[in-house]
């Protein structure tokens, strides 16, 4: 079993391949841990494959895993994992604005204590508007709604001790969760700074609109990992609210109907209060089902709702025997 595993997603990547895997062979020379490199090519239409594997030839430090089609740099990433054997998993883009020469860095971190090092990308070689503009923003709701404080959850180079790499369980587009997702599972993350470098060949594959998908997915994340055990503390406590508030509004209504006449036909306001305590109790139905699919899902999988960081077998100290006089 290798020391260290490198996961590289990589898409129409053709231009950087052969330079990849020449400044991975040379990172991999100045380590002393025993290593592999998993690039794992999502579907890409041109010649990256074939590059690929031409230049790391015979090097038996490489592989390549193929995926069928293109699936996404979330599911590229999430096979690159499972064929990853080491103890330390490493996992950088494919475009070459990763330093591979930063790993050894990461690697201390890990070696000090860190459960996850997080790569900082402090002075970053991008368009502002297109990239770094949007990046910043998302940034901004992460660290606003998760409990993992880091200044680049996006930042593609990171190090995963390798139970919680085998933990991470990534859907979508939750790449740049992982961070978020591995605090959620109780590893301590870090963030180091790294060096950027601009993208000299090829096109990038984000824009604007990552902007949108990232607010989306940040609320299934943090669902998940705040309420999917317990649902019904969500949506039923939307639920109480609004059939409260329903309720209110209704016998209000209903006093001034009985006690002083008033004509309700053409109040818009019992049209709000029904369709509150509609609403309401559909909420909290709603909470229920999820409570059902929620114990479903964790019993019939055996999944644990806790994770163990470790158990330590105490032996008792034996008081020494008192000799006679």
């Amino acid at each position: 079993m290798p020391q260290l595993s490198i996961v590289v997603p990589v898409y129409n990547e053709a231009p950087n391949a052969e330079a990849l895997v020449t400044e991975l062979r040379a990172t991999l020379d100045r380590l002393t841990l025993t290593s592999e490199v998993v690039l794992v090519d999502d579907g890409s239409t041109d010649e990256t494959f074939m590059l690929l594997a031409a230049a790391a030839g015979a090097d038996p430090r490489f592989r390549i895993v193929r995926l069928r089609r293109n699936f996404g740099q979330t599911a590229a990433l999430a096979a690159g994992l499972d064929h990853a054997g080491g103890e330390i998993v490493v996992t950088m883009d494919g475009d070459l604005q990763n330093d591979p020469a930063d790993i050894p860095r990461l690697i201390a971190a890990i070696e000090a204590g860190a459960d996850v090092v997080n790569g900082w990308r402090r002075d970053r070689q991008d368009p502002f508007l297109s990239r770094q503009l949007p990046s910043i923003v998302a940034n901004a709701i992460i660290g606003a709604t998760t409990n993992v404080r880091i200044h680049d959850y996006g930042c593609g180079i990171k190090a995963f001790r390798v139970e919680i790499a085998k933990s991470l369980k990534l859907y979508g587009e939750m790449h740049r969760f992982i961070a978020a997702i591995a605090g959620d599972l109780g590893a301590t993350v870090t963030e180091i700074p790294v060096n950027h470098r601009p993208r000299l060949r090829g096109a990038s594959k984000y824009g604007l609109s990552r902007t949108f998908r990232v607010v989306l997915d940040l609320l299934t994340i943090k669902f998940l990992s705040g309420y999917s055990t317990r649902p019904i503390h969500v949506f039923g406590f939307f639920g109480l609210i609004a059939t409260l508030i329903g309720l209110a509004i209704t016998g209000m209504l209903g006093i001034e109907k009985v006690l002083f006449g008033v004509t309700l036909a053409d109040r818009p306001l019992l049209l709000l209060g029904i369709l509150l305590v509609l609403g309401g109790v559909q909420f909290v139905t709603l909470g229920l089902l999820g409570e059902m699919l929620a114990r479903t899902y964790h019993e019939s999988q055996a999944k644990p709702i806790y994770a163990v960081r470790e158990v330590r077998q105490v032996t008792p100290v034996r008081a020494p025997a008192v000799s006679g006089g």
